[in-house]
């Protein structure tokens, strides 16, 4: 035994010597009060950041050294369980305790690098310690589906796998937050977002992934991730079906909604006279924003409504009559594809305006 263990056995083997003294004298087990000055003592252990392994080999070294000769074998063999197993649930108490502090702390620190919450020098000098470097540009992707997730679940362990077998070696973050996904990577990182968003995509059967535009600075994650989750409810309300969306590519629907009451008066005149309609104006609003996705294609149009190609020419023109604009002329089609649009982000006609 090296003279530093040595200093360790009698540091955290404080008494144990002469406990099996005794008790190879008198055959009794450990008291209450030894059992927790057993428990104290693993507890500072694992606080002191010591192996478990190296101090069980510790006890069974110091048990052989002092083993008395004569002494009865199930007696004292006893004791070095019940004082081995007190400090190892001391031990393991204390470890329990540092994962639940450790897990506190970046959950609050994921919490105030996301929401913006805290002062933006403390929050880059706390993100070093979880791995990420806020004086670079950073991306944040963002995964929904049906199902909430946690970190402790196992299509999130799944996904955080993947990602750490693959990228073990960059300064990445993976979370949850609200019931979503989340990876924050590198401005530069393509690939590992990209990769994320294949495995949280096949992880949820077939959830849907934003990711957000790379941004500088320590407020550059919470922009990212703003962004993501405005791709998100963007593309519930666009009925967008792809399953990866870039906030890059969506740039054109903030800035039709940008001057909110001059998108709903365009809705309100360009649309407005569908209400006339039996039905109402959803049914030949769903017609214009099909007809639209189909690139004005009438056989494709019909195909996806389960409509002949006759009577989607006939809703077509109950539309021209209606409204006065010819979903066939140019003109006219750019102010009804811009209208429809902005019907979808303002939920028209759900939603009066």
């Amino acid at each position: 035994m090296t003279a530093r263990e040595r200093e360790i056995s009698g540091e955290y083997l404080e008494g144990y010597a002469d406990i099996l003294a005794e008790v190879s004298a008198t055959g009794r087990r450990l008291n209450r009060d030894e059992l927790r000055a057993r428990r104290t003592l693993g507890e500072r252990a694992a606080e002191d950041g010591h192996g478990l392994r190296a101090l069980v080999g510790m006890h069974l070294a110091a048990t052989r050294k002092a083993w008395p000769g004569d002494a009865a074998a199930d007696s004292v063999l006893a004791a070095v369980e019940q004082a081995v197993d007190a400090f190892a649930e001391g031990y393991e108490r204390a470890q329990r305790l540092a994962v639940r502090q450790e897990e506190a702390a970046r959950r609050e620190f994921i919490d105030d690098l996301l929401y913006g919450r805290s002062d933006l020098g403390r929050l880059a000098e706390r993100a070093e310690r979880f791995g990420l470097r806020l004086s670079r540009a950073h991306a944040v992707a963002v995964a929904a589906a049906g199902t909430a997730h946690d970190e402790a679940g196992p299509v999130s362990r799944r996904v955080e796998r993947a990602l750490l077998g693959r990228f073990g070696d960059r300064r990445i973050l993976f979370t949850t937050k609200d019931g979503r996904l989340v990876c924050v990577a590198p401005g530069d990182q393509d690939d590992v977002l990209a990769f994320f968003a294949q495995q949280a995509y096949a992880a949820t059967d077939g959830g849907r992934v934003a990711i957000g535009r790379p941004h500088p600075g320590p407020g550059g994650v919470v922009h990212s991730y703003e962004e993501a989750l405005n791709a998100l409810d963007l593309a519930e309300r666009m009925n967008l079906g792809e399953p990866v969306l870039h906030a890059a590519d969506l740039l054109v629907f903030p800035v039709l909604t940008r001057d909110r009451q001059a998108m709903a008066d365009l809705v309100r005149s360009a649309l407005g006279p569908l209400r006339q309609a039996r039905g109402g104006a959803g049914p030949l609003l769903d017609t214009l924003s099909t007809y639209f996705d189909a690139g004005c294609n009438a056989a494709e149009a019909a195909r996806r409504l389960s409509l002949s190609v006759r009577a989607l020419t006939y809703r077509l023109e109950r539309i021209h009559r209606l409204t006065g604009s010819d979903p066939a002329d140019p003109l006219h089609r750019y102010t009804l594809q811009t209208a429809v649009i902005g019907a979808r982000l303002l939920d028209w006609p759900a939603r009066e305006l």
